[in-house]
């Protein structure tokens, strides 16, 4: 397990067959049900061009909406990105600021688009935290595209792995306080219908660009089974054919969750 781990964080592009469909992805093997991304490299990318980090930033939506795109079309029935951090509140004030007036304009400029092509918005973090016009933007989004179902685009906003589990605790606890619920009757499922990502299959596969080795307090609960495929792409730069690669990659694995085969 320990050596096939090591092949799967230093070989990045496995030069997998791009025979099959018309997106050269193999037409007898699955594709992931749920896939997330953690979206790395904006600021390294407006760096590496002389430019201001609110540049990599907006370069990045660009990413985000092809990436939504693809996988709307080729039916990945859901996608998570990683747009905020709990931790990211640390980074500069006029940072913060700027990537909540990008957030906003996104929302404005994109849902009727995103809501055309049935896609459905959920939030998954602590929204209560954020800017109050964050807020009302974000659930305009989630009231608009709520009946959706052709992907659901889970966008982690004020979102931590500890915090997630920790809001679920919370929950459960309350329950059992409150004799709706056992302490012995607690078990994995139970845990997992109180997480941000409850009703959801847990992603099959991470996509991590910008040549980072760690999850970053990403869906810990989630992705205890999950596959990892990293790039050192930076996220402005990734587009339709670096997803590709991914899924290609992905249909080459055998998952056996733990089993012999």
């Amino acid at each position: 397990m320990v050596f096939r781990l090591l092949e799967q964080v230093r070989v990045l592009f496995r030069g997998a067959s791009r025979q099959g469909t018309r997106s050269g992805l193999s037409g007898g093997a699955s594709l992931p049900r749920h896939l997330a991304i953690i979206m790395d490299g904006n600021g390294r990318w407006a760096t590496n061009r002389g430019l201001p980090r609110e540049a990599g930033h907006r370069a990045g939506v660009e990413s985000l909406r092809e990436v939504v795109h693809a996988c709307a079309e080729l039916g990945i029935p859901y996608l998570t990105v990683y747009a905020f951090s709990t931790e990211n509140w640390k980074r500069p004030r006029s940072e913060v600021e700027t990537l909540m007036r990008l957030l906003v304009e996104y929302v404005r400029r994109e849902m009727e688009q995103l809501h055309r092509h049935g896609v459905r918005v959920h939030i998954l973090g602590r929204t209560t935290d954020l800017p109050l016009d964050v807020q009302v933007e974000l659930d305009k989004a989630v009231h608009l595209t709520m009946h959706n179902n052709r992907i659901t685009l889970n966008i982690a906003l004020n979102y931590g792995g500890r915090a997630e589990l920790v809001d679920a605790v919370r929950g459960i606890a309350s329950k059992v306080k409150n004799h709706l619920l056992q302490p012995e009757e607690i078990n994995a499922e139970t845990i997992a219908t109180h997480l941000y990502t409850a009703g959801q299959p847990d992603p099959d596969l991470l996509i991590r660009p910008a040549g980072e080795l760690r999850i970053s307090n990403f869906l810990l609960w989630q992705l205890a089974y999950t596959e990892f495929w990293l790039t050192d792409v930076l996220w402005p730069d990734f587009r339709r054919e670096h997803l590709m690669d991914a899924l290609r990659d992905y249909q080459n694995r055998e998952r056996r969750f733990g089993a012999l085969k």
